[in-house]
């Protein structure tokens, strides 16, 4: 035969093929030919092989089950078959394969044999599981993130979009995939995004990628919200993609802003609190111009009855009198812009969202001079008959003390406590392990305008007990075993009071 015909170079052609086994059988399955692929494959020479049935090549259990004759038969009858399973060696070691038969015929249709094709695809089969276990463990990471994740490509076509992504934005998964990031966002930033990514691609300068940053989300029903939003990067088959972490601000944004009306409305009712105390401490000091007032007065008529009055001693006593009128106008003009507002029920509630509101505001920026702040909190003492407010601004004061107390301490702890008391009051208290309290000033702590601060007033601790006495409960102070002091004060609960 020719070498140059097309038969020969068939024969050629798939003799030189080593990846893949190609043999033809005759129409009962013995095996006719065998090229050096199916040697190297399969592992039989072409003397072992060719004359043996092409069943060798099944498991046993396919063997006993018939599958080779069954696959010869649907070659025959629809002119090939092709199957992924499993084939075996002259070693008896098994491989994943993809075989074909292919049913050969005459012009005439009769059926001359059947030509097979055998390939591993083991190790495709492997990657292509690795892939799917990916798949999967990518698929678990976005179902159980608990901050949003975003997945998408340098055009900004979304990949990937978490459970958590779906419930901040209002999409589900399939509504977004193959779509741009810019329709979460708003208008403005929208149009700027693809020219950033576009800029990063092309000169790697980062804006956002890798350092985070707060930005404003869109939600499907076109609300905008805050976020904080940290962008990663990988390659994958020389493309990048990048992952978007996303966290809502909203509540944090809402916690802030309750925090600063907290701040506003603890130092209002330091106001309110304090008038009563001022009032009471500072009647002296308005009784001493009123009183010369009235003296200088008083001096001025009998100048004036005796006749021929000196006016030089007259108008002497009427200066004065103005005088002291403006010291006293001077006074009650302080009280009056020191109070703005009118006092506030009492209502029952729960006791310790109070104390942890009160203690962060009162520990901010404790933490960095290294105090720590510890908590004891009695489960029976849940509800009190309070003005909350005006409570928490007491506690805020106990433990701005404390804190300033421990200032050269080498051990900075402060221990918020609760405990219900049999007389139906709860015990709240702060402790410190400070340097304790002087014995020369513990009686006269709570008085008004007593201070050992070099710009202090004197007045939180006075308010703190108006403010505790108005409320049917007492304040005081004890020494702290070990050192330190506590601060503690009653306050009635709501539950025994009910």
């Amino acid at each position: 035969m020719d070498g140059n015909t097309i038969e020969a170079l068939a024969a050629r052609f798939i003799a030189s093929d080593l990846d893949r086994a190609q043999f033809v059988l005759s129409p009962d399955g013995i095996i006719r030919s065998w090229n050096p692929g199916a040697q190297i494959l399969l592992g039989h020479l072409p003397d072992s092989a060719i004359g043996q049935s092409f069943a060798i090549f099944y498991s046993d259990s396919d063997r006993q089950s018939g599958k080779p004759d069954d696959d010869l038969s649907r070659a025959a009858t629809y002119g090939r078959y092709a199957e992924e399973g499993w084939r075996r060696r002259l070693d008896a070691t098994e491989f994943a394969a993809d075989a074909r038969l292919i049913a050969l015929r005459n012009e005439a249709g009769t059926l001359l044999g059947f030509g097979v094709t055998i390939e591993d695809i083991t190790d495709r089969k492997a990657a292509e599981a690795a892939v799917a276990r990916s798949e999967l463990h990518l698929r678990s990471i976005l179902a159980t993130v608990p901050d949003a994740m975003i997945v998408i490509d340098e055009r900004g076509q979304i990949l990937s979009f978490s459970a958590a992504a779906e419930r901040l934005f209002g999409y589900t998964e399939s509504e977004v995939v193959g779509r741009n990031i810019g329709m979460m966002m708003p208008d403005g930033d929208r149009l700027r995004h693809d020219d950033y990514v576009e800029h990063y691609c092309r000169t790697g300068e980062r804006r956002i990628i890798g350092i985070g940053r707060i930005v404003t989300g869109k939600r499907r029903d076109g609300s905008e919200f805050p976020m904080e939003l940290a962008v990663g990067e990988a390659r994958s088959a020389g493309h990048r993609i990048f992952t978007g972490f996303i966290r809502d601000l909203t509540d944090r944004q809402r916690a802030e802003l309750q925090m600063k009306e907290l701040q506003s409305e603890l130092v209002h009712v330091s106001r309110v609190s304090a008038m009563g105390t001022m009032a009471s401490t500072l009647a002296h000091e308005l009784n001493q111009p009123l009183t010369a007032i009235a003296n200088y007065m008083e001096a001025a008529r009998d100048l004036i009855a005796a006749g021929e009055p000196d006016l030089e001693m007259l108008g002497e006593a009427v200066s004065e009198s103005a005088v002291e009128a403006l010291r006293a106008g001077n006074i009650v003009r302080r009280l009056r812009e020191f109070v703005a507002r009118g006092e506030v029920e009492k209502r029952v509630e729960p006791l310790p969202p109070m104390v942890e509101e009160a203690t962060r505001l009162a520990m901010t920026g404790a933490h960095e001079r290294g105090v720590r702040g510890l908590k004891d909190l009695d489960p029976d003492a849940r509800i009190a008959l309070v003005d909350r407010v005006q409570i928490q601004q007491v506690l805020v004061n106990l433990i701005r003390n404390a804190v300033e107390a421990l200032e050269d301490m080498p051990v900075r702890d402060i221990t918020v406590s609760t405990r219900l008391q049999p007389d139906g009051m709860i015990r709240v208290a702060v402790s410190d392990t400070g340097p304790g309290i002087d014995p020369a000033i513990r009686s006269r702590l709570f008085d008004a305008f007593n201070t050992t601060k070099q710009n202090g007033l004197g007045l939180g601790l006075s308010i703190c007990r108006t403010i505790v006495e108005t409320h049917g409960g007492r304040i005081g102070a004890d020494p702290r075993p070990g050192g330190g002091t506590i601060l503690w004060f009653t306050i009635p609960s709501a539950e025994t009071s009910e």
